[in-house]
């Protein structure tokens, strides 16, 4: 595993990220977009819908190289907060979410219709053709197998470098180990309100180079 930098451990007291999400949600997307809630599924190996705070997609995706041409995919995109995460910060490029709910897809795309970078689709990530991405975000939405299974598609099918963000992804590493062409660039954890005391969420940021990449 090559070096990489790390991330400085983060917390927030549960009532100043809950109104900052709040307030951060209202000014984009003009609702909460905060979902507590089972999917529907599981059968399927798709897990419960989370909101990532926006104080970790701060650390997790404002340094990213970001810029006109890139295509940033949210992987279980839910009500669609880091869509409006990626509004509210004025990132250059495009940003699609895929949901494999429907009612959550079509509450995503009922508030992110007037945002010209923003797509959201309905349906699996594993029908989605992933070569046009250059960025995708992950909180573990979805079971190992299913991860690896994206993983296969995601080597297929990358044309170019791809940064790939997986924040909770404390059980789900061993997924990448023995892969070719990844490389990890920063990781560290969170203690996000209620789990205090509860082990923190870790959190990587990888790049993946296809053999067939010019960088």
């Amino acid at each position: 595993m090559s070096a990489c930098t790390t991330m400085t451990d983060r917390s927030r007291s549960s009532d100043s990220m809950l109104d900052d999400d709040l307030q951060r949600d209202l000014a984009v997307a003009g609702r909460s977009l905060e979902r507590a809630e089972r999917t529907r599924h599981a059968a399927v190996g798709a897990h419960d819908p989370t909101a990532t705070p926006h104080f970790v997609l701060e650390d997790l995706l404002g340094g990213l190289d970001f810029g006109a041409d890139s295509q940033l995919l949210d992987v279980g995109c839910g009500a669609g907060r880091v869509l409006a995460y990626f509004v509210g910060a004025g990132l250059p490029g495009c940003v699609t979410g895929v949901e494999l709910d429907t009612r959550l897809a079509a509450e995503a795309k009922a508030w992110s219709r007037r945002y010209p970078q923003v797509r959201v689709l309905a349906g699996s990530v594993l029908d989605l053709p992933l070569a046009a991405y250059t960025h995708v975000y992950l909180f573990n939405p979805f079971d190992t197998p299913v991860l690896e299974a994206f993983l296969d598609k995601l080597e297929r099918e990358a044309t170019g470098p791809v940064t790939l963000v997986h924040m909770s992804d404390n059980g789900e590493w061993p997924a990448y180990l023995e892969r070719s062409g990844w490389t990890v660039l920063r990781e560290g954890t969170f203690e996000l309100p209620g789990e205090e005391g509860d082990c923190p969420q870790h959190a990587t940021v990888r790049r993946f180079v296809p053999k067939t990449a010019c960088v």
